[in-house]
């Protein structure tokens, strides 16, 4: 079975997704791919642990400050100990809004609650 670290918070100062204790470990690293899980309205960024990929999902609940974060330099993810860097995050959030937009294949209201909390991006 697949492993999921969930977003807990966000820290827009330092530009780093928050998840609990011992969650990460020197082992994994950023893949540089985010997918959609339109059914949970989640987005979810890929983990490389060496053979299997790790899920670190931002539910819906913390997309506006992720709105806001996508104007960072670099965003990370950290669990108090460890703190990784999460490369293309930026890049392939924002090429999947644009996928996103305007698509009914996601599910009408996933596109529509995407398009009113990206609405910045997406001009």
């Amino acid at each position: 079975m697949r492993k999921t670290i969930e977003v807990q918070k966000i820290n827009e100062q330092t530009f780093q997704f928050i998840v609990n204790e011992n969650e990460l470990n020197d082992q994994i690293q950023g893949a540089g791919q985010v997918i959609a899980d339109s059914d949970n309205f989640a987005f979810i960024y890929l983990l490389d642990a060496g053979e299997t990929y790790v899920h670190l999902r931002i539910e819906a609940e913390h997309w506006a400050t992720l709105a806001t974060m996508l104007q960072a330099p670099e965003l990370f993810v950290t669990d108090g100990t460890v703190t990784l860097p999460l490369p293309n995050f930026k890049e392939e959030l924002t090429a999947l809004l644009f996928n996103i937009e305007g698509n009914d294949n996601y599910g009408t209201a996933f596109v529509a609650q995407v398009e009113a909390t990206f609405e910045q991006v997406l001009q």
